[in-house]
């Protein structure tokens, strides 16, 4: 979503490159082995040598310098790393080892064209073990259900996750942020809607969650003849969970609340507001109440502060700058149609984005409220959550929460938080699950 060049320098801290080094011809383990040597080293210019003019655009030996160095300020001092493996993909052969650092492990790949040459270097967190499945303590607590979510044509598979016993209960329907999420919201090892749906099932509270329209149905995800926007994307989903939710048996249908992470904590109020009947409150966790734009532009230039300034990244960032002020002309004469829109959304979704107001319509509404926010998110930030906070200071049933060591994931750490960190398997801490069923079982006004 974010421009070319600069996503190629932003994601040094992703570590997703592609460079093409030609080193002496020796067998194909010691080369990659050389290759990550120097790298560790921070002998960019030895490197850069021998970079194709393709990749030469893109990196500098600057950057290259300081590729571990910043490994090392996300993942922890480098430790060691360990064998050399190799695997087959599409037609090439891969050469990968895991590398050891304080806090987090890398594997580094790399591979070679047939003339020799290195055509792949890359550094990736290691990949989760296989999903293990509900612990027996959990096991004895709740059930799960499969069901599926419809709206019109659109079929969404999901699972409904239920207290082992007990009717008349309240439900939590969870709305993913933004990306082709499935019902777990899985990022890397985390599964931060999966917690949710056990933790709250554990504590007497039914969740309902589903794979994603954008994740089942990708770019088909809007109707014929219609362009996606954030209700094709979650809304109008989020509004066919409730009325499925209240045709299952042991729900209490006066007892719906929505919980929207992130993009979904921005739209709840959207799907309050749309709603046929109100729910019983909404949940905003890193609910973004700025601007999606905004929001954009703000990730981009932290993302881009962790890598060695260069006019070429100031240069992108500008013209980054130079798309969030004219989208935010959008629909009026002075709106450049020559200039590209940011992320690459479509122009129906920016000009919905432009219209929806989430300050202004959670002003509006008078059902339960409670917002939660991690203080180390740079994602959505405190920022973030003072606007709704000022926005719903008289409202007389809203509870807010902010967590000194989470993120956006609501995972714990310390310090500055990084898109690597996201890597690092963890669990929403049980203070956060307590906090939202204490929010839900909490008693009526005036009992």
């Amino acid at each position: 979503m974010i421009k070319k060049n600069l996503l190629k320098g932003i994601c040094l801290l992703w570590l997703l490159l592609a460079v093409t080094p030609v080193l002496q011809a020796q067998d194909r383990a010691q080369q990659a082995s050389e290759l990550l040597d120097r790298l560790i080293a921070g002998q960019g210019d030895s490197v850069y040598v021998h970079l194709d003019d393709n990749i030469r655009k893109m990196l500098s030996v600057e950057m290259l310098n300081g590729l571990f160095k910043q490994l090392e300020q996300q993942a922890g001092k480098y430790q060691s790393h360990g064998e050399w493996k190799t695997e087959p993909i599409n037609g090439m052969t891969i050469y990968y080892c895991d590398v050891k650092f304080e806090r987090l492990p890398l594997r580094f790949l790399t591979a070679f064209n047939p003339d020799g040459k290195v055509n792949t270097i890359r550094f990736v967190p290691v990949p989760p073990e296989k999903t293990t499945p509900p612990t027996t303590s959990v096991q004895d607590k709740i059930k799960e259900t499969d069901i599926q979510v419809c709206t019109g044509n659109f079929k969404l598979p999901g699972t409904l996750t239920l207290p082992k016993n007990g009717k008349d209960l309240p439900v939590v329907i969870l709305v993913h942020g933004s990306g082709a999420s499935d019902r777990d919201e899985t990022v890397g090892a985390n599964k931060p809607f999966r917690d949710l749906a056990y933790g709250l099932a554990e504590r007497g509270i039914a969740v309902i969650r589903y794979d994603k329209r954008t994740k089942v149905y990708g770019s088909d995800s809007a109707p014929a003849g219609k362009e996606i926007t954030f209700d094709e994307e979650s809304v109008d989903d989020a509004l066919s969970a409730i009325k499925l939710a209240r045709s299952i048996p042991t729900i209490n249908p006066e007892r719906i609340y929505i919980l929207g992470h992130s993009l979904g904590g921005t739209l709840a109020p959207r799907i309050a507001q749309r709603s046929d009947k109100v729910p019983a409150g909404i949940i905003l966790l890193a609910g973004a109440a700025r601007p999606l734009e905004d929001l954009f532009i703000s990730q981009v230039k932290f993302l881009a502060s962790a890598l060695p300034s260069t006019k070429d990244i100031e240069k992108e960032i500008a013209e980054l700058q130079k798309q969030v002020d004219n989208v935010k002309r959008l629909g009026t004469d002075t709106f450049d149609i020559t200039t590209p829109l940011p992320m690459n959304l479509s122009q129906a979704y920016w000009m919905l984005a432009n219209q929806y107001k989430p300050l202004e319509v959670v002003r509006k509404l008078t059902l339960p409220i409670l917002v939660l926010q991690g203080e180390r998110d740079y994602q959505v930030t405190m920022q973030d959550f003072e606007l709704w906070k000022s926005a719903l200071a008289k409202h007389p049933n809203a509870i807010f929460k902010s967590y000194p060591r989470l993120n956006h994931l609501f995972q714990e750490g310390e310090g500055k938080s990084t898109p690597l960190e996201y890597s690092r398997p963890s669990s929403i801490p049980s203070y956060v699950t307590d906090d939202i069923a204490a929010f839900i079982n909490r008693p009526k006004p005036g009992n």
